[in-house]
């Protein structure tokens, strides 16, 4: 039944797909908001004419933002790959990005693998001779040793739940890039999670938060800074796409929620340590080292155990979407 069902809502999005009023801009094929989710069984209600509206019913509450690819998921902040248009008072939603993103989000049962979660690879950014970003804050810190310091207290947590964890580097040693994934798909790892922090230059004093990268979907161009364009390949991480997306959503979702800040987006990129990985991967930026409040938090194992007991529950509420449940064993009757 569940098959079936996610069959029917395929065959709902794709006919919403096909609207007259569908539209090409940019090469990208495009589809009224509103006719979209009347098909979906949401109200679309305009929160700023011409600039904001939103999409709702019971369970759901979606927010879009004309000429902008932000979006809002249950309460999420996702960046979609294409900016939402607006043809005439009409929002309009590139069907590339309700395929890639609004259907593996909604209606994850059918478009997510359902293998259960035993090993987990963690991947400490940079690492010896590479120190990632340094700030000054009364003497040097290095993100090299902040992401050690995490990983290793997200392993703690992990094994005492009775997950196997392995790590890319256990000690400030250097790993090259391609070598990180290699690790996980070697130990046959359920999940691959990098682990970073972030800087600015610009804004310091403001810019916070965490954000989740998982790989860019073929067709769009990434969404970080240095992101490369629509026109690059697919990689061996393209398989899991979907999968990877929505942990990154429930990792992200667990980030803000649990700690309580500013959320920054699940985003895409094809970083070098996701493009290879052959399992659900995501690269968490954990907040901003330069910010002076939440960078004094970083450095504060008190406040790592708190992000790594966070990222637990982003793992356990994405183990719960995509693993098999446990059938409990039939009790045997007297003979």
């Amino acid at each position: 039944m569940k098959f079936f069902s996610a069959l029917l809502l395929c065959s709902i999005l794709f006919a919403a797909a096909l609207s007259s009023d569908a539209a090409v801009i940019n090469g990208q094929n495009y589809v009224p908001l509103d006719e979209w989710g009347r098909a979906n069984g949401l109200q679309a209600v305009w929160i700023k004419r011409d600039g904001e509206i939103e999409l709702t019913n019971q369970a759901v509450r979606l927010v879009f933002y004309v000429n902008s690819a932000e979006s809002e998921i249950n309460g999420v902040n996702v960046r979609l790959s294409f900016p939402v248009a607006d043809a005439k008072g009409v929002a309009l939603i590139a069907q590339f990005d309700i395929d890639s993103a609004l259907r593996p989000l909604l209606y994850p049962a059918g478009y997510v693998n359902h293998d259960r979660i035993t090993t987990i690879c963690l991947d400490p950014g940079h690492g010896g001779k590479d120190t990632g970003n340094r700030v000054h804050s009364f003497f040097w810190h290095d993100e090299k040793t902040y992401t050690l310091a995490l990983a290793f207290e997200l392993r703690a947590q992990l094994q005492k739940l009775g997950f196997k964890v392995i790590m890319t580097r256990s000690s400030d040693t250097y790993v090259d890039l391609p070598v990180r994934p290699e690790i996980a798909n070697k130990a046959g790892a359920d999940l691959f999670i990098s682990l970073h922090f972030n800087a600015t230059q610009t804004d310091p004093d403001e810019v916070q938060g965490p954000e989740t990268y998982c790989i860019t979907p073929v067709g769009a161009a990434s969404s970080n800074s240095q992101g490369e364009g629509a026109d690059h390949g697919p990689t061996p991480a393209n398989r899991y796409e979907h999968s990877s997306l929505l942990f990154a959503y429930e990792m992200q979702k667990a980030l803000v929620g649990n700690l309580h800040v500013v959320d920054r987006d699940v985003r895409r990129a094809r970083f070098a340590v996701l493009r290879d990985a052959q399992m659900p991967a995501i690269l968490i930026e954990g907040g901003y080292m330069t910010n002076p409040t939440e960078g004094k938090k970083i450095f504060s194992a008190a406040y790592r155990k708190q992000m790594a007991a966070a990222m637990v529950q982003g793992i356990l509420a994405f183990q719960r979407l995509t693993a098999p449940a446990v059938q409990p064993t039939a009790k045997k009757g007297p003979k």
